[in-house]
């Protein structure tokens, strides 16, 4: 028997990507007005975190650089599936949260790469030589540990809705 698609189905999921979407396209259009041209930096605690306005033609922490064509049929596959599969099945609390991230920041990374054909990274950690990043990637990071979290703790049974 085929499961119905509904959005009243795990509403803590639609809340944390809708929240984390436009969270990350604020930030990124912020940087874009605000830390004008390319390349400039910003320091908040000098050598340790900046601000730094880069254009990201490759995946998270600049991975497959100038692979944004495929990409962007990546972030769409990925954000459609997790639609689906959020709209059919019942999800516990902490993987609504963990997929609501991943899909927050697929879509927030999609659009720029459909849109723009790069993404705007900005959070540049100095201390530790990290590759500069966004708020696209900072949530799917976060979606990834609330799963493995949830898949190292789970609970006997699904929560239903």
């Amino acid at each position: 028997m085929a499961r119905s698609f509904s959005f009243a189905k795990n509403s803590l999921f639609w809340q944390v990507a809708i929240a984390g979407i436009i969270l990350d396209q604020i930030s990124k259009l912020w940087v874009s007005q605000a830390i004008d041209p390319v390349g400039t930096t910003w320091p908040l605690w000098s050598g340790v975190f900046h601000f730094t306005y880069v254009l990201n033609t490759g995946a998270a922490f600049s991975a497959f650089r100038g692979g944004a064509g495929w990409l962007k049929w990546l972030s769409l596959a990925v954000s459609v599936g997790l639609i689906i599969f959020a709209g059919k099945v019942s999800l516990r609390k902490l993987e609504q949260l963990g997929y609501g991230c991943i899909l927050a920041g697929a879509v927030g990374n999609g659009i720029d790469r459909f849109l723009f054909g790069h993404v705007i990274d900005f959070v540049d950690f100095r201390l530790i030589n990290f590759p500069i990043f966004n708020l696209a990637d900072v949530s799917i990071n976060i979606g990834i540990a609330a799963l493995l979290w949830a898949s190292f703790f789970p609970v006997s049974s699904r929560k239903t809705e």
